[in-house]
C-alpha cells in the first residue's frame, strides 16, 4: 500500500488521483468515510485541503464532490453509438429477480383502466398517454442483461418503445440535459438526453413476451442496459424533461448519478 506520506512523481500522482476518484464510485457511502477519515488515500485527501476530516459537513461535501466529478468523466466518454451486448434467449435468467427498496409483498399495483403516463417539463404536447395507446406505437425487443450496483447480474428479455422515438413523438426539446421519472412506488430518478436518446433505451411494456407483470414495473419500466439497475425506473406514473438537475431516490443519497455500468 502506498501511504499519504510518500511523495510521487507528479505524472503518477496525478494518475492515482484519478484512480481513486474512480474506485471511491463504486463504494458505499458509509466505506467511503471511514476510507476518508482513515487517510488511506494514494493523494486523495487534497481534495480535502482546508478541511477538517472529523468535520461531517466537510467530508459530506468531499464525497458530493468526488462522485459529480465521476458524473462528468463517465458522461463525456459515454457514446450513443456503442451498444450493449445482446444474448439469445436461451440465456435468459428464470426466474428473473425481483429486486427494490421493499419485499415483493408490497409491490405496487397500478389499474390499468385507468392509468396514464402524465407529461410536463419541455415537452411539446403534454396529453397523457393511456397504455391502449402506447400499444399502438412501433414495438421492439431486446435481451440484455441488467447489473445490479449490490453486485449481482441477470438476462432478461424486455420489449417496447424505443424510448428516442417516444420522445420525438411528444415534441420533447432534445437538447434540454435531463429526463426525469416519477414512480407508483414514490421511486423517482433521472438520466441524461444522451443516455435517453441511446438506441436500447425503451420505454418497456412487456418482459419475456408478456405484459411486464407487477413485481418487474408494471404499467411500464425504463429499461436501459448502459445503466446499473436503479437508474432503471419501474411503475412509471409521469416523466418530465428539464435543464434543472433532478436528482434521485438513490441518487439523492449518495449514489453516483450517471450510474454507467
Amino acid at each position: 500500500m502506498i501511504r499519504s506520506s510518500r511523495r510521487l512523481p507528479p505524472a503518477v500522482a496525478s494518475d492515482a488521483d484519478l484512480i481513486l476518484r474512480d474506485a471511491m464510485k463504486s463504494v458505499d457511502a458509509p466505506t467511503r468515510r471511514r476510507f476518508l477519515e482513515r487517510g488511506l488515500t494514494l493523494g486523495g485527501l487534497s481534495l480535502l485541503s482546508g478541511c477538517a476530516l472529523d468535520d461531517s459537513e466537510s467530508v459530506q461535501a468531499a464525497l458530493v464532490s468526488i462522485s459529480r466529478f465521476n458524473d462528468r468523466v463517465q458522461a463525456a466518454i459515454f457514446d450513443d453509438k456503442n451498444l450493449a451486448p445482446t444474448y439469445p434467449e436461451s440465456m435468459i435468467t428464470r426466474p428473473f429477480p425481483f429486486n427494490a427498496y421493499y419485499g415483493v409483498d408490497e409491490v405496487r399495483h397500478v389499474d390499468p383502466s385507468t392509468y396514464k403516463l402524465e407529461l410536463s417539463g419541455l415537452v411539446g404536447d403534454k396529453t397523457p398517454w393511456t397504455l391502449d395507446r402506447l400499444n399502438t406505437l412501433p414495438q421492439t425487443s431486446q435481451v440484455t442483461r441488467h447489473i445490479c450496483v449490490e453486485g449481482w447480474s441477470a438476462i432478461g428479455k424486455w420489449g417496447g418503445i424505443r424510448f428516442a422515438d417516444f420522445l420525438d413523438r411528444i415534441g420533447a426539446d432534445k437538447t434540454a440535459k435531463y429526463v426525469g421519472f416519477k414512480c407508483a412506488d414514490d421511486y423517482y430518478t433521472s438520466i441524461d438526453m444522451p443516455t435517453a436518446l441511446h438506441p436500447q433505451t425503451l420505454l418497456t411494456l412487456t418482459y419475456d413476451g408478456r405484459t411486464l407483470p407487477a413485481e418487474y414495473g408494471f404499467p411500464m419500466k425504463l429499461r436501459m442496459p448502459t445503466k446499473l439497475g436503479y437508474k432503471n425506473p419501474k411503475h412509471i406514473m409521469a416523466l418530465f424533461v428539464t435543464n434543472a438537475f433532478p436528482g434521485g431516490y438513490w441518487e439523492d443519497q449518495g449514489y453516483n448519478w450517471f450510474g454507467g455500468s
